[in-house]
């Protein structure tokens, strides 16, 4: 039976520059099968091509309609229900700028004029950039972010990511930013297996590294979800998480092993 494969990108496909040891020849392994791979990424300070460019140079053959971020699902969202007189402002890097302007989208900095208010990563994030935000916000803006990760994992450590934009207007606001496009959003696990990967949800595998969005979107929306030690999350987090994984790998390497068996035979060495 054919499956599909939603991998996340940092932590567990690769760190940084650094491709995780057998990530290429699993993934291989599994398109040699016949089974469907797409690649998800929360990261919002790349766009789609770079994302293909890089795993292309790291030894994994990828095409663009096979990569997904959370700019992309922002956008798509964004076409979907604005009209052509809208406007929307940014707080985040060019990647995402392109990303909506390409979508048809105009973007504005006058907090009077804007719909929408979309939060991304930004490291350049200034206290600036927040207010006209909150202004704008306080005008009726609808506030938009990409992502809810509170750290991308890089060599040597974590940085602070989009989380930290959310939680600086949050804190401004006094009010959740409930709209968020990239995992654990149902809306992107819904349009990438029903439109991308064209199958049932229990035939596909969300293999990421982060409790909250990976395993949280897998779990929330009936795929198969499976945990990678190989980034933010440590076995012993495991304790003390709702998001309980089906599946606990020591890296994406072991991911072929899923598909080694029958769909009746449990995989007890690799179930939590």
């Amino acid at each position: 039976m054919q499956k599909g494969f939603i991998f996340d990108l940092d932590g567990t496909v690769y760190i940084d520059n650094q491709l995780i040891d057998g990530a290429a020849e699993a993934i291989k392994e599994l398109k040699e099968r016949g089974d469907k791979v797409v690649f998800l990424t929360n990261k919002s300070i790349e766009t789609v091509s770079a994302y293909v460019e890089k795993l292309t140079k790291l030894g994994i053959t990828v095409t663009r309609e096979n990569v997904i971020n959370s700019n992309f699902l922002v956008a798509r969202y964004l076409a979907s229900r604005i009209s052509s007189e809208e406007k929307v402002m940014v707080i985040g890097e060019q990647p995402l700028f392109d990303e909506l302007t390409n979508m048809g989208i105009s973007i504005s900095d006058d907090e009077a004029e804007v719909s929408y208010v979309v939060l991304g990563w930004d490291r350049e994030f200034t206290y600036a950039k927040l207010n006209r935000a909150f202004q704008a916000w306080r005008n009726g803006a609808i506030v938009v972010a990409t992502n809810p990760d509170r750290t991308c994992p890089v060599e040597g450590g974590q940085i602070p990511d989009c989380g930290a934009m959310i939680g600086a207007m949050e804190g401004a606001t006094g009010e959740k930013v409930e709209l968020i496009l990239g995992k654990p959003s149902p809306l992107a696990a819904k349009f990438i297996v029903e439109d991308i990967l064209n199958l049932p949800p229990e035939n596909c595998y969300m293999v990421g590294d982060r409790l909250e969005t990976d395993i949280r979107m897998g779990n929330d929306c009936g795929l198969q979800s499976v945990l990678v030690l190989t980034g933010i999350t440590e076995k012993g987090m495991l304790e003390h998480t709702q998001h309980q994984p089906k599946y606990v790998l020591n890296s994406i390497s072991e991911i072929p092993e899923i598909t080694r068996y029958s769909d009746s035979k449990a995989l007890d060495h690799l179930k939590k």
